[in-house]
């Protein structure tokens, strides 16, 4: 990909939306990739996420907290093994305010009391059309930081779908934040480039943990 199209600085995509390049170090994302692994075993484990429609995402995903499903949350696996999700802990909640702290300052962090994770996992054809998210009862930050794989983040505007939109290239340790204006932004996922990965974490694909405040 080309370099002059995805600079590796700190910036404002859009009012709110802040993207910080490699904010977890190595050790940091060797340690969130061990907690994602053991999230992902069942019960209340890494599942496929059917739509209403019939069709499937080909992301799979683990909640923690509160388990999301389209298009709301529930305490159990509703739409696969039926068993209690996971709790959320108390050190991903702090590095939530961490990350808004970094991104957007730390008056932003002050009332963000993070209680729910969605962890996507991506293979190499795994893709994420755009969406809002937008089940939450609250207007905190979201929080998404990037393991494994590099992809194309396409992060848009509040009104479409379609254009105007950015595409930004997050690689393993990335941190995106959007809040603000830009919280019920569309965004996205249209491609991963596999074999992207830092050897050194041990990770085929790409990890993306999302942190957002439920207010339920």
């Amino acid at each position: 990909m080309d370099a002059e199209l995805f600079p590796r600085t700190r910036g404002e995509i859009a009012p709110g939306a802040v993207h910080v390049p490699d904010w977890l170090d190595a050790r940091e994302q060797r340690e969130l990739l061990a907690a994602c692994r053991e999230w992902a075993r069942p019960p209340a484990g890494l599942r496929t996420v059917r739509t209403p429609g019939g069709g499937t995402m080909t992301a799979r995903q683990v909640c923690l907290g509160r388990h999301w499903y389209p298009y709301g949350y529930a305490p159990t696996v509703v739409d696969g093994d039926g068993a209690p999700v996971k709790p959320f802990p108390a050190w991903l909640g702090e590095l939530g305010r961490r990350a808004v702290t970094a991104a957007l300052g730390a008056e932003s962090a002050r009332e963000a009391a993070y209680d729910i994770a969605l962890i996507n996992f991506y293979d190499a054809d795994a893709r994420m059309g755009m969406h809002r998210d937008s089940d939450e009862k609250a207007d905190a930050p979201v929080v998404s930081l990037s393991l494994g794989d590099l992809c194309v983040f396409r992060f848009g505007n509040t009104r479409t779908r379609t254009r105007p939109w950015t595409d930004v290239e997050l690689r393993s340790g990335d941190l995106f934040v959007f809040g603000g204006p830009s919280r019920l932004a569309y965004h996205g996922v249209p491609r991963v480039q596999a074999g992207t990965a830092p050897p050194e974490l041990g990770l085929t694909g790409r990890l993306s943990v999302t942190l957002r405040v439920s207010g339920l």
